[in-house]
């Protein structure tokens, strides 16, 4: 029997989760709902779905997945609302307004015997999906550094993001908050524990609210250092600055990986002069965003909840997330390095 799906918000991101889950047999979308009675038409026309005018009637459906796509500030409310003993609960990045905010959410849907999984879908993108397998099978011996630079080319103007996403350029918080907490998540995901941020953060286009470029260094457990290099209104060399939105680099003992604009992996060895391609774990689906990496998060709840393994982000593991964001925050404001012990 299939499991009952259903989704809360309606807005420009929803449409990738939306046909997530009708593409998937495994799941059957019972439903969806947004405060906007204009999304709901437009989502029951384009994804041919029943939509509901409040989350109440939705509910009534008795979904066993609840997604939420919705903005940080209805989290706390959404969450809290449709927890229920068994049920699975996916809510969108960035995770509630702060910090105090997300634990509060967190421990109301485990007492409530609800797992709790954050949308956090970049780990999830073929190409960082690879970059994982590569560095546990020591493609590269012990990790020295990592650097991400953030290239999406979509900042410039008086006009910036109006088009795609036109809540950005209110956001009093944008490239950390929004943008660069992916990278945190990967970061931590790849090279372990977080327990030092430094951040110089600046705004280049006066036409939005928040900073738009920056520099993040983070310090790991194990002794890896990674750096977060933002700017929204530079690009990078590919056909489609949000595929990767950027390009990295992880050096180690052994070599060099490389990620290119085409989402392509890169290896070469230590005193090398040629790169050899790194083959990919999974296709990359150049139809949707991030190479098809909502479609693998959703998958990958799917599988965990009819037991086919552990789930990952639930909330609890990604408090430390949001943690170093603030710290991010903290240490622009003060010129200091943050430690999170």
């Amino acid at each position: 029997m299939a499991l009952k799906v259903a989704v809360i918000g309606l807005g420009y991101f929803s449409g990738f989760h939306l046909a997530a889950w009708t593409a998937d047999a495994r799941v059957a979308l019972v439903g969806a709902t947004d405060l906007d009675p204009a999304r709901r038409d437009a989502a029951a026309r384009a994804h041919g779905l029943r939509v509901f005018g409040d989350a109440a009637a939705l509910l009534a459906e008795a979904p066993d997945i609840v997604d939420i796509v919705a903005p940080p500030p209805a989290h706390r409310a959404l969450v809290e609302a449709v927890c229920a003993p068994g049920r699975v609960v996916i809510c969108q990045k960035p995770f509630c307004t702060s910090l105090e905010e997300a634990r509060a959410v967190t421990a109301a849907a485990e007492a409530a015997g609800t797992v709790l999984i954050i949308h956090e879908n970049f780990r999830f993108q073929p190409w960082h999906r690879t970059l994982k397998a590569a560095l546990e099978g020591d493609a590269i011996g012990p990790v020295y550094q990592a650097r991400f630079a953030l290239r999406p080319g979509d900042g410039q103007g008086p006009e910036a993001y109006s088009a795609r996403q036109p809540a950005f350029r209110t956001m009093p918080r944008l490239l950390i908050h929004e943008t660069g907490v992916h990278f945190i998540d990967l970061f931590r995901w790849l090279f372990g524990e977080i327990v030092g941020v430094y951040a110089d953060l600046r705004r280049l286009n006066p036409a939005i609210a928040g900073e738009d470029a920056g520099l993040l260094l983070f310090d790991h457990a194990g002794g890896v250092r990674s750096v977060f290099d933002g700017n929204r209104l530079a690009d990078h060399a590919t056909d489609n600055p949000r595929r990767t939105m950027g390009e990295m680099w992880i050096e180690g003992e052994g070599g060099t990986l490389r990620l290119d604009g085409a989402g392509r992996l890169w290896r070469r060895g230590f005193g090398e002069i040629a790169e050899a391609h790194v083959p990919l774990v999974a296709e990359i689906d150049e139809s949707v965003f991030g190479g098809g990496c909502v479609a693998a998060l959703i998958g990958h709840v799917i599988a965990a909840r009819l037991g086919a393994g552990p789930y990952e982000n639930e909330a609890r593991n990604y408090l430390p997330v949001i943690r170093a964001v603030e710290a991010a925050y903290a240490s622009a404001e003060t010129g200091r390095k943050i430690r999170l012990g």
